[in-house]
């Protein structure tokens, strides 16, 4: 099962086809460790009478630290050779909160900026799902003991009914706080334990059925015996079709979440059985079992591996992608066998907890140490005059934002940003998300005349397309942009236009179908076409495949003997870009006055996109470009506006 688990979330993370969803790995982890861990403290309540909770912090503490420091610490120095200074600095506070096991509330409470580095780039975003199993562990012995009536108290008793009612009310409560929190705060019903516990009482669910029904498990002759393997297999098959169906646009964890759930109980319930059946038989074949003692190890190193050989090396092909897979694999077998297994076998730690607990403060405190070194280097490198002017430049962003123009995904309120004379007698309006800002310098060029003005109307990541969509920066269907996308399209008609730009990026590509792309845009155009002289639907801007000015700094800062690439380029047209032009092109053509302008070849020429031409850096990240390449632009996007 475990290995089931680890292989979904390694393929998901390296891109591989069919599995998107693999991420449900992590699921199965959740309810895997309810089922062990329960089962692991019933059996000590059962045969000692209570339950030794120093010892059981110090086996989870043996078992799970040293690997993860070991990590966190060869994670770090890696970084500093291969990331620049800046992409360090926002790396130190997540492995800070990694190495005191709370990256999960980190990555909750975060406030997140549209412009900041995505957490899909952060090193250590994979150890919130260890910051919820520790947190679990932490709580979960007590629970135990108070429902089980263990404690001396409460008569030291082992009372495995009230635990299994217990369990079952666990399940409906934090569940329930999940679904609630899916509609209020869905990033936190993603990274906090609490919304997450259901998923540990169902694995402890399963393990307490299964210890009271193993006589009639023992029997294959009829009765339940008979539905084990049955069991297992439709558990693989949900766990397998859930992660061939959903992906990063699906609304998870929500109802999704009892999917891969259920899947992983019913496995555990036939791997419960004294009997093999065809599913334990291929579950418990030598590789698998290989993967499974190792999957602890591969979790903690595959994501970090991926992100450093795919930021450094702009390494982003399927092949390269598996490449750094396997060689993740290979660093967690060596910290398996070398870290992992000598110091959970080391006799002395194990007869003397209160040793591991002190140990494990002071490595705790040493890698903390070793943290705020790490952010005194970067901070060091990072006022080298070569990495300030990157620095510099990821804050080359349009006027408006400075403004409070956009307030990102806050914020329904329609702010307009004029710019001009306010007594004008023609308007030109830019309305979008923020690539059709990001044309506002070169707009603003182009209309500088006494008798126009422009209005600025944006919101970060809401398109002009009239369809509601999963966001998952935020993790929820994004209504804020549908009610100012109606607010602004409303406002817009008092407005009186002359000219009105509108666009959005090409990264929605996921989020919509074509029939949706298509009719959607019609649908916000049927609202600015009457009350406009002119539309105009600026074409998506090719990007980069990768951050430009992080690409820029990086090729400055790392050691000269590292196939750092040199020109950070990158081609200009992408199948997907090339469908939403033609998208967007049939979306005009029912309409006289709208117009699709493909602007792309300003930006990148000869087909080609480069962070940097001529000594100017062109890109401020991995597709805005610069405002002060922008406003260089204002003549030849007059020129292509003039043109019939």
């Amino acid at each position: 099962m475990r290995a089931v688990a680890i292989l979904l979330v390694v393929a998901a993370h390296a891109k591989i086809p069919g599995v998107a969803g693999g991420y449900i790995g992590v699921d199965m982890f959740f309810v895997l460790s309810g089922y062990l861990i329960t089962g692991l403290l019933v059996h000590e309540a059962q045969s000692s009478g209570h339950i030794r909770i120093l010892d059981f912090y110090a086996r989870r503490l043996r078992r799970l630290l040293p690997a993860l420091l070991l990590m966190i610490m060869c994670t770090g120095l890696a970084a500093a050779v291969l990331l620049s200074p800046l992409e360090q600095i926002d790396q130190v506070a997540t492995m800070r909160s990694a190495v005191f096991w709370f990256s999960n509330l980190h990555f909750a409470f975060a406030n997140l900026n549209y412009f900041a580095a995505g957490t899909n780039t952060n090193l250590f975003l994979h150890t919130w799902s260890l910051g919820v199993e520790e947190q679990f562990y932490l709580v979960w012995p007590v629970l135990l003991m108070l429902l089980l009536g263990s404690f001396r108290w409460q008569g030291a008793v082992c009372n495995l009914r009230r635990l299994q009612i217990g369990m079952l009310a666990t399940v409906a409560v934090c569940f329930g706080l999940s679904q609630m929190l899916m509609a209020t705060q869905p990033i936190w019903a993603f990274y906090l334990m609490p919304s997450r516990a259901w998923q540990f009482a169902l694995g402890a669910l399963t393990l307490l059925w299964s210890v009271q029904n193993r006589d009639q498990l023992r029997s294959d002759a009829g009765g339940i015996g008979r539905l084990v393997a049955p069991a297992g297999w439709a558990g693989i098959a949900l766990i397998l079709a859930t992660a061939a169906y959903i992906n990063e646009q699906t609304v998870y964890p929500g109802l999704w979440a009892l999917v891969p759930s259920v899947g992983a109980a019913l496995v555990l319930v036939a791997g419960s059985s004294p009997n093999p059946t065809s599913i334990t038989r291929i579950l418990s074949v030598r590789p698998m079992q290989g993967i499974g003692r190792v999957s602890y190890s591969w979790y903690l190193w595959h994501w970090p591996v991926l992100i450093l050989g795919g930021a450094a090396f702009q390494m982003n092909a399927l092949g390269q992608q598996m490449a750094l897979a396997g060689i993740s694999l290979i660093l967690a077998v060596i910290a398996h066998w070398a870290i992992e297994l000598p110091l959970r076998r080391n006799p002395l730690l194990i007869s003397r907890p209160g040793l591991t607990l002190m140990a494990a403060t002071v490595l705790m405190i040493g890698a903390f140490a070793a943290n705020i070194g790490w952010r005194s280097f970067a901070l060091t490198g990072s006022v080298r005059p070569d990495q300030q002017r990157y620095q510099a430049i990821s804050g080359d962003r349009p006027v408006i934002y400075a403004m409070g123009c956009d307030e990102f995904w806050q914020s329904d309120k329609v702010q307009i940003c004029p710019f001009g004379n306010a007594a004008a007698a023609h308007t030109a309006i830019i309305i979008g998300d923020s690539y059709v800002a990001q044309w506002f310098p070169a707009i603003a060029a182009a209309y500088h005349q006494p008798d126009w003005r422009v209005l600025v109307l944006t919101k970060s990541s809401c398109p002009m397309i009239d369809q509601p969509f999963y966001y998952v920066t935020i993790r929820a269907i994004y209504t804020v942009c549908d009610r100012w996308r109606d607010a602004a399209l409303t406002q817009l008609g008092s407005l009186h236009p002359d000219v009105v730009f509108m666009g959005e990026s090409w990264n929605y590509g996921a989020s919509f179908t074509e029939s949706q792309w298509i009719s959607g845009t019609q649908r916000v155009l049927d609202r600015i076409v009457p009350i406009a002289n002119n539309v105009f639907i600026i074409r998506p801007t090719a990007g980069l495949p990768f951050d430009g000015p992080g690409c820029l700094a990086r090729r400055d800062w790392q050691p000269a003997f590292l196939p750092t690439p040199k020109d950070c380029s990158g081609p200009a047209t992408s199948q997907r870009n090339t469908e939403i032009y033609r998208w967007l092109t049939q979306a005009a053509n029912p309409y006289p006055n709208v117009r699709v302008l493909d602007l792309n070849a300003l930006i990148c020429p000869n087909d080609r996109c480069s962070a940097e031409r001529d000594g100017q850096v062109i890109f401020r990240d991995t597709g805005h470009v610069t405002a002060t390449y922008m406003a260089t632009l204002g003549d030849a996007l007059a020129a292509r506006v003039a043109q019939p």
